[in-house]
């Protein structure tokens, strides 16, 4: 058995990759399915295209790496997070389509949460703000909305779970409900000082501790699979929340080292070892990853919209075709024209945590036109990684922090958002040679656990750089720059 088969579950779209021994990808297949908006503010998924994705791109990348199941030693499941779904035990049907992490109906909830008081105490546990991106709310008012629910959960006929658990139960037929420390550090319900979840938070909301699952460390016994689904039962040995495969899959292990993934939102970690740092600048306190019983913390910041952005230039104005034309669109874009888009489609992530505010444009003249549009985009998410990285250095205090960001994810691939992302920060900005970070993270952690990977350490060693991106942008260019945006994002905060 000489090969891992990674599961990377995505918000827009489900991949399998295939790894050999030595950790090289050896195929891969990916497969979107369809968002659903059922009114302004509101995301959600089908939990059957969650899982018919899954499975067939698993099929389909065995097939294309020409292997068999038997030649599959485990499986590494990364996946996006705080998604909640929840479903029968007895017939496992779904009770609601899965409530994606971009939802924001829980809004009224946790403002009065927050009115009441009750935030501090949240935050003190989870390390999290009271927000509805996270799990907890969705839950409530699943089991508040669905007729039934509370009834049935009540008698514990029903089962909570994030994308990583819902995949495991369906994997396992049923005989799994089981998480991983990172993700249930997501929920809003765990208190990660502890490493349990937290009673008093399921009893404000009114959450059964049934309906919550097993947790477990990333590197875990988590079940086997079907015999049917592949042709054989195969373990699944290695599970972490997306951003926090990544970081494992970027080798960021040592206190000081951060990472910042770009898919549908940015997510930036900065491992903080042993030490839960408090924020007082509003990025979350959450866990890196969890070895052998033992949590290594980390700050976060959360962007909510990155490469979503230029999925609204493509399917919104339909100004391109392709992701990739507005590498050379920027580059052709107005110099004398500065504009400053501040994508809040569905509220701003930190540091600010606004659900309310939605996106604007400054700047625009009559001059302005796709090619400024799409340098503005892509501008965006270097001006919101800067936010998080300042508020995160500040937290981090007299702490020594990396002075070079580790990048991956999709729009990683943009070299000239790239190099505005490193003239903006004013550091080097370094994109690995396995840009499949988040799928190599879930990989390392199956295969480390099934004996087919080396340790850490060796593991952190072998991580090579393919490009490191240097700022070339004078300081006060820089500063002006930002100091724009700043000022954008204040007109732009509140209601509309």
């Amino acid at each position: 058995m000489s090969h891992i088969l990674a599961i990377d579950q995505g918000t827009t779209s489900s991949r399998a990759i295939i790894f050999d021994a030595n950790m090289k990808l050896v195929a891969s297949a990916q497969e979107e399915f369809r968002q659903y908006y059922p009114a302004s503010g509101l995301v959600e998924h089908a939990p059957a295209d969650i899982w018919s994705t899954v499975a067939a791109t698993c099929r389909e990348a065995i097939e294309r790496a020409d292997i068999h199941a038997a030649d599959i030693a485990a499986i590494g499941i990364a996946n996006q997070r705080e998604t909640a779904l929840i479903w029968d035990r007895k017939t496992g049907r779904p009770i609601h389509k899965a409530i994606v992490w971009q939802d924001r109906r829980t809004a009224d909830t946790c403002a009065r949460l927050r009115e009441e008081g009750h935030e501090a105490f949240i935050t003190s546990a989870t390390g999290l703000i009271l927000d509805p991106y996270f799990s907890a709310t969705k839950i409530a008012w699943m089991l508040d909305n669905v007729e039934g629910a509370r009834t049935l959960a009540k008698k514990g006929r029903l089962a909570f779970g994030t994308v990583d658990t819902y995949l495991i139960w369906r994997l396992t037929d049923g005989k799994s409900h089981v998480t991983d420390a990172t993700n249930a550090a997501r929920t809003m319900l765990y208190n990660i000082r502890e490493g349990k979840w937290d009673e008093d938070i399921c009893a404000l909301l009114d959450i059964p501790m049934s309906l919550l699952p097993e947790v477990k460390d990333c590197a875990a016994d988590f079940g086997m699979t079907r015999d049917d689904l592949f042709g054989r039962e195969i373990p699944i040995f290695g599970v972490a929340g997306d951003q926090q495969a990544a970081t494992v899959g970027q080798a960021c292990f040592e206190p000081g080292m951060i990472k910042s993934t770009y898919g549908t939102g940015c997510f930036a970690l900065l491992n903080t070892g042993d030490k839960f740092v408090k924020s007082e600048s509003r990025m979350l306190s959450t866990i890196a990853y969890q070895m052998d019983g033992k949590p290594t913390y980390a700050l976060e910041g959360s962007i909510f919209i990155a490469g979503a952005v230029v999925q609204w230039l493509r399917d919104g104005l339909k100004v391109i075709r392709h992701a990739r034309e507005t590498d050379a669109l920027a580059n052709s874009a107005d110099r004398e024209q500065t504009l400053y888009m501040v994508p809040a489609f569905t509220g701003l992530g930190a540091p600010y945590w606004d659900a309310e505010c939605r996106g604007a444009i400054y700047g625009l003249t009559r001059n302005s036109g796709p090619a400024e549009f799409a340098r503005a985009a892509l501008q965006s998410v270097g001006y919101q990684t800067r936010d998080l990285l300042e508020a995160m250095h500040g937290d981090w205090g007299s702490h020594d922090s990396a002075n070079i960001l580790r990048v991956d994810g999709g729009m990683s691939a943009n070299d000239w958002t790239m190099q505005f992302l490193a003239d903006i920060l004013g550091v080097p900005v370094d994109r690995p040679q396995v840009v499949e970070t988040t799928a190599l993270g879930a990989a390392w952690l199956a295969g480390s656990r099934a004996g087919l990977y080396p340790g850490l350490k060796e593991f952190a060693s072998a991580w090579a750089v393919d490009r490191q991106f240097k700022p070339a942008m004078e300081a006060a260019t820089r500063e002006k720059l930002y100091k724009g945006w700043k000022n954008a994002v204040q007109r732009t905060l509140g209601p509309i």
